[in-house]
């Protein structure tokens, strides 16, 4: 999706090569990822002289947050406390981000707007 998010639109040959340095494929393989990306409402096409281009059906930001909530069920319980606490003891998260992150909650809890 970072490609086709990246360029706006593509086709499965444009993602193959640019997939190509880090994961070699052959273009059947890219149309079938594609498809399996549409079929989950990541990517949706359009047709144009017999060739698929594919866009993003949704902004990175909200396949994101979606993607965090699976794994915040699955794997959490549905706590996003228990999310955070083991990206904190994983050390993905560092103490800066948590400051930024406390900061943001905090102007958000007081209405100023997006966090």
């Amino acid at each position: 999706m970072g490609v086709v998010w990246e360029r706006g639109a593509a086709t499965s040959e444009e993602v193959r090569l640019a997939l190509a340095i880090r994961h070699p494929m052959k273009e059947s393989t890219a149309r079938t990822i594609l498809k399996r990306l549409e079929e989950k409402g990541y990517a949706k096409h359009t047709v144009e002289r017999r060739t698929n281009i594919y866009r993003g059906a949704e902004e990175p930001r909200s396949v994101a947050a979606s993607a965090i909530r699976q794994i915040i069920d699955r794997f959490c319980g549905g706590s996003v406390e228990q999310l955070l606490v083991g990206m904190v003891n994983g050390e993905v998260v560092d103490e800066r981000e948590l400051r930024r992150l406390a900061e943001r909650i905090a102007r958000r809890k007081k209405g100023g707007g997006e966090a």
